[in-house]
């Protein structure tokens, strides 16, 4: 086995090389980090000059079109005061063409009222009507509205397809209509500047890198600073709509062949990004990194050196002074102290242990005395992850039901003890908190966990629980029948009303035993606790779900039935009751037999989570019951 001096030589020659390369690797990914750090920043600050840019054009483009708009309908409405002053004029096309050329306009179109094309710039056109396309269809409402003065938005006209704008409205005569077309020539050199190849060019910085603009849906390249690849799809240059979409801080791809780095942004309808190959983004870090590999390496021999050397001398001595005590009180001798003054952690270390020791005796004598001086079964146990032992005291195999040699078992193996409390805490005592039930006993059951030590203690409450239980059987149920009482039934109900939607179908029954006055008259009360303990025991499992059986007092009955999948279920449960009327006997005496008669009453449950209101109606019914069946002769 090697010396404590060799270890820490070797493995600071091993940790520093390790050191060396992790540190190498590490500024390696922090350079490239940065890099494409900087590469997103420059792209997104580049994305939003363009944005900002574009939003300038934009607000410039409405302008323009809205004045270009308006133009374009004072024009419609100089022309029709024009031929309204003279209609002679509108016959005559090479007329009107001086007019169009006055007033700098490229089309002039007169309508009749029914929406055609009569007269004109452009004979060509004579005849089409409001229905010859879905150009002119636009200004076909004025036919019926002739209050409307129209301007159409820049669309391709019915004839050519050029671009153009038309306004149109009808003379003060409401004799015919005038359209005019003008080409958008300042609209069109204001769009201009929105073209994103035109504002590529003008944020251009990096010669390295290139621009696209790409429309989000089809994935054509509708702009770049390679002229070459506009028209092409995303997946010719090598990039696919999904890397695009997903990867908003940017990725690496293979692009047009060279390995690059890609930023996009969303921006409307495209895509806007920025690639730079990596050969030009990561250039400067191979230098970089050799030089502090050099400066690095140097640092990590000196300070292997210093560091060997000072820990031989204040650490590795002070370490087997120390191992020399602790050998001593590991053999008994718990009155060895330690005192290595070396350096500061040796000194705090030593003083740990004579603490450790002592705060052992202390526990011990604590741990002795608490238990010596309870009547209770009380058991304690305690173990650390680093240690399989597990320290329990005389009274846990007891309280825990261990058989022969179980004890033994766990007590050796802190895994296997942990196990068995794992599967202890899986039998909890209802409504009880840290109770549990083990082998046909109550086991109260507490730990403390600090850091890696586990103390716990365990308590047998079984005579406690058993007191318990018997005080709430007797404050819940009727000592006669052994159904619930009054105050069991709305403990219950309270309980299963409180979730209304677990109840499913459900109803309330209200039952009064017939003929009870009578058999007590006639045969003395003893038979009549019997005649109430028979038809008590009709009620006590009554139905195939769930069933609250209850005995409110004297000769009232109640019964709830829950859980039903069905109505006709629950109704063909409580019909049931009806065959029972009449047809169940009780032997009151060894000699007497008589019929068991009762008298009820049902409410069914629906949106009502008022069981009190249905306790009532079904009282009602057990009423309606008791005078018709009493009408028969009961």
């Amino acid at each position: 086995m090697q010396t404590l001096r060799n270890i820490i030589s070797r493995y600071m020659r091993s940790v520093t090389f390790f050191l060396v390369i992790t540190l190498l690797v590490l500024i390696m990914y922090i350079q490239i980090a940065h890099e494409q750090k900087q590469a997103y920043t420059s792209a997104t600050e580049t994305f939003h000059q363009i944005e900002q840019v574009l939003s300038k054009n934009q607000e410039e483009l409405t302008e323009t079109r809205k004045a270009y708009r308006q133009t374009c309908l004072h024009n419609a409405e100089a022309i029709a005061y024009m031929l309204e002053n003279k209609p002679a004029i509108i016959n005559s096309a090479e007329k009107l063409k001086e007019i169009a050329v006055l007033m700098e306009v490229d089309e002039i179109h007169i309508f009749d009222t029914t929406g055609r094309i009569y007269a004109g710039t452009h004979p060509e056109y004579y005849d089409f009507t409001f229905d010859s396309g879905e150009q002119m269809r636009f200004f076909k409402p004025m036919l019926t509205d002739k209050s409307l003065r129209l301007v159409q938005e820049i669309t391709p006209n019915t004839a050519e397809a050029k671009l153009m704008q038309y306004s149109a409205l009808w003379s003060r005569d409401e004799k015919f209509i005038v359209q005019v077309g003008m080409e958008p020539v300042n609209v069109m050199k204001v769009t201009e500047k929105n073209e994103l190849s035109y504002l590529f060019s003008l944020f251009r910085v990096n010669p390295d890198a290139d621009y696209y603009a790409v429309h989000k849906h089809s994935g054509a390249i509708v702009g770049s600073t390679d002229l070459s690849c506009v028209g092409k799809n995303l997946s010719e240059i090598g990039l696919s709509l999904d890397s695009v979409a997903s990867h908003e801080k940017g990725f690496h791809a293979d692009v047009n062949g060279e390995r690059s780095y890609c930023v996009f942004m969303e921006t409307g309808d495209n895509y806007i990004g920025r690639i730079l190959s990596c050969q030009a983004l990561y250039r400067r870090i191979p230098s970089t990194t050799a030089a502090l590999a050099v400066c690095l390496i140097t640092i990590a021999l000196i300070l292997s050196y210093v560091v060997t050397r000072y820990m031989n001398r204040y650490v590795v001595q002070g370490i087997h002074s120390i191992n020399e005590k602790l050998h001593s009180i590991a053999q008994g001798n718990l009155d060895e102290i330690v005192d290595i003054q070396s350096c500061v952690e040796l000194a705090e270390l030593s003083g740990y242990i004579n603490r450790m020791k002592k705060s052992i005796l202390d526990n011990n004598r604590k741990m002795s005395y608490v238990l010596g001086k309870t009547n209770m079964y009380i058991g304690v146990y305690e173990y650390n992850r680093h240690m399989k032992r597990v320290r329990i005291t005389e009274h846990v195999p007891k309280i825990l039901a261990l058989k022969p040699g179980e004890a033994e078992r766990l007590s050796a193996d802190y895994k296997a003890f942990r196990e068995f409390i794992a599967d202890l805490r899986k039998n909890p005592a209802d409504e009880e908190t840290c109770v549990f039930f083990c082998r046909e006993r109550y086991v109260k059951l507490e730990e403390i966990c600090e850091e890696d030590e586990i103390f716990g203690v365990i308590i047998d409450v079984t005579e406690e629980m058993e007191k318990r239980r018997k005080i709430e059987a007797e404050r819940d149920f009727d000592p006669l029948t052994g159904l619930y009482n009054r105050r069991g039934m709305e403990q219950k109900l309270a309980a299963l009303f409180s979730e209304p939607e677990a109840l499913k179908h459900s109803a309330v029954i209200m039952i009064d035993a017939d003929n009870l006055k009578t058999i007590n008259d006639t045969y003395g009360h003893d038979a009549g606790d019997v005649y109430l303990k028979e038809i008590a025991g009709l009620f006590r499992d009554f139905g195939t779900e769930s069933c609250v059986s209850t005995r409110l007092g004297g000769d009232e009955f109640v019964l709830f039935l829950y859980h039903y999948g069905s109505g006709q279920e629950l109704t063909d449960t409580i019909s049931l009751l009806t065959d029972m009327q009449n047809n169940r006997f009780a032997n009151i005496t060894a000699q007497v037999r008589v019929p068991l008669r009762f008298s009820f009453g049902c409410s069914l449950t629906g949106q009502s989570t008022d069981y009190e209101k249905l306790m009532k109606e079904a009282d009602e019914r057990m009423y309606e019951n008791k005078r018709a069946r009493k009408g028969s002769s009961i």
